[in-house]
C-alpha cells in the first residue's frame, strides 16, 4: 500500500520530503476549495449568471428561497449522518494529526482519511456551521506521511513532514504561510527542536505558493485603516479577560460536545434534526450558514448592528455546539474567530455607555484574534494568522496584541482552576 521506498541519502530525502508535501498540500487546498465553492452554488443557486457570479456565499445564501436554505441544509443533514455512519462502520479508524506527527508516527487511513475531508468540505458548503480548514490540513499530512515513507525517512523525519504538510493545508487554503507554520509549531512541534521551525515554514510557504495557482492570492477579509485610540488601547486591555473566559467556555462546550457526540445508528436521525433546524433558523438568519465568514466580513467593516451581533453570538455558539454533538466534523478556526469579533462588538458597546466609543471594525478585529488566541491556545498564530488574512496596518496590532495577551492568560488561568477542556 505505501509503494516501493526509494533510496536516497537523509538530507536529500528531507529535502526532496519537504518540497513534495509543500506542493502536495497546495494541490490539495486547490482542489478542496474547488469543491467546497461548487457545493455552495449548486446548493444555492448562485453564481451561474452575471448577476451573481461575484457574490460571496453569504449573498447567494441571503438571495436563495427560504424554503431552499431548508431544503439545503435537510441535504446536509442526510450528507453528514450518512456519510460518517458508513465511514466509522465500514472504514478503518481515523488517525489524529497530532498521532500522525508523533513520534512514532501513526499511519493516517488513506481512504477513511480522504473520506472524511470530503465529507467535511461538502457538509461545510451545504450550509454546516464548522470550519473548513481541518480537511485541507488531513490531506496535507496524510500525503507528508505517504512521502516520509515512500523516501525511507525515519520516525522523526515523518512526523516532522507531517507537521508540515498540517500547516501548508491551512496555509494554501487561506494564504496565510507564516501563521501555517505558526500553528504547525505551536501545536504540534512543541517537542521538537527549534531548528525544525525552518523546515516548517519552507513547505507552508511553498503550498502557499502552489495554492496561488488555483486560487490566487487576493487577501481573505477586508479591514479598513485603524488607528488606535486611547479608548481602544484600554478596552483592550479589560476585554481581554473577558474575552478569554468566554472563548474558554467556548472551546469546553465543543470539546464536551465532541467527547459525547452521537454515534452508531443514531447519527443519522441527530444529524438530520440539527441541520433541519439550523435550516429554519436560517430563514431569519441566513448569516448562520457556512463557516462564518460572511458575518466575519461584516464585523470587520462595521455592518453588524448591535442588536444583530447579539442574536447570532448566541445562535453560532449553540448551532456550532449542536452540530458537534449531533457527530458532525469540521474546524473551529473561523468559528471562534466570529465568536470572537460578535463578543468584542458587544463588549465594545457597553464600554461606550462610558467612555469614547471605537468603531465596531476596530473591536471586531481585535476580539477575534484574542478569542482565537484563547479558545485554541495558540497566541502568536492568532495574532499573526489575523495579520495575514486581513493584511491589517501596522498600528492595528497594538490592541490586537494587548487583547490577546489578556485572554491568553485568562484562559489559562481557568484551566488551572477548573481543568482543561478534554476531548479537544
Amino acid at each position: 500500500m505505501h509503494g516501493t521506498r526509494q533510496t536516497f541519502n537523509r538530507p536529500t530525502a528531507l529535502v526532496l520530503g519537504l518540497a513534495a508535501t509543500g506542493v502536495c498540500a497546495g494541490c490539495a487546498g486547490i482542489a478542496l476549495s474547488w469543491l467546497l465553492h461548487g457545493v455552495q452554488h449548486l446548493a444555492f443557486g448562485y453564481g451561474f449568471d452575471s448577476l451573481t457570479a461575484s457574490a460571496s456565499f453569504l449573498q447567494g445564501v441571503e438571495q436563495a428561497a427560504p424554503r431552499r436554505r431548508v431544503f439545503a441544509l435537510a441535504l446536509c443533514g442526510l450528507v453528514a449522518g450518512f456519510g460518517w455512519f458508513f465511514l466509522f462502520r465500514a472504514g478503518r479508524t481515523l488517525v489524529s494529526i497530532p498521532s500522525a506527527a508523533s513520534v512514532p508516527p501513526r499511519p493516517m487511513p488513506a481512504v477513511a482519511t480522504v473520506a472524511h475531508a470530503l465529507l467535511q468540505i461538502i457538509t461545510v458548503g451545504l450550509g454546516s456551521p464548522l470550519g473548513r480548514e481541518s480537511a485541507p490540513r488531513e490531506l496535507g499530512a496524510l500525503c507528508a506521511g505517504r512521502i516520509g515513507n515512500r523516501l525511507g525517512l525515519g520516525d522523526e523525519d515523518t512526523a516532522l513532514l507531517v507537521a508540515c504538510g498540517s500547516g501548508a493545508g491551512l496555509a494554501a487554503v487561506y494564504n496565510v504561510p507564516l501563521a501555517g507554520a505558526l500553528f504547525a509549531l505551536e501545536t504540534l512541534l512543541v517537542s521538537l527542536p527549534g531548528r525544525r521551525a525552518p523546515a516548517v515554514l519552507f513547505v507552508c510557504v511553498l503550498g502557499s505558493l502552489t495554492a496561488w495557482a488555483g486560487l490566487g492570492d487576493a487577501r481573505t477579509y477586508i479591514v479598513p485603516p485603524i488607528n488606535p485610540s486611547a479608548s481602544l488601547l484600554l478596552w483592550a486591555v479589560f476585554a481581554g479577560p473577558l474575552l478569554g473566559a468566554a472563548a474558554w467556555l467556548f472551546a469546553r462546550a465543543t470539546a464536551r460536545a465532541r467527547k459525547s457526540a452521537v454515534s452508531g445508528p443514531g447519527r443519522i436521525p441527530a444529524c438530520l434534526a440539527n441541520f433541519f433546524l439550523i435550516g429554519l433558523l436560517a430563514v431569519p438568519f441566513p448569516e448562520l450558514l457556512g463557516n462564518g465568514k460572511g458575518p466575519l466580513q461584516l464585523s470587520l467593516v462595521s455592518s453588524l448592528t448591535p442588536a444583530l451581533a447579539a442574536a447570532l453570538l448566541v445562535l453560532r455558539f449553540a448551532v456550532t455546539v449542536s452540530t458537534c454533538k449531533a457527530g458532525a466534523f469540521g474546524g473551529l478556526i473561523t468559528p471562534s474567530l466570529l465568536q470572537g469579533a460578535l463578543a468584542g462588538i458587544l463588549l465594545g458597546g457597553c464600554w461606550s455607555l462610558f467612555f469614547p466609543p471605537i468603531l465596531e471594525s476596530h473591536l471586531a478585529l481585535t476580539g477575534s484574534a484574542a478569542f482565537l488566541a484563547a479558545a485554541m491556545s495558540m497566541p502568536l498564530t492568532a495574532v499573526v494568522l489575523i495579520y495575514e488574512l486581513t493584511h491589517a496596518n501596522h498600528d492595528a496590532f497594538y490592541p490586537v496584541i494587548l487583547a490577546t495577551a489578556g485572554a491568553f492568560a485568562a484562559a489559562r488561568l481557568l484551566d488551572r482552576v477548573c481543568g482543561k477542556p478534554g476531548g479537544a
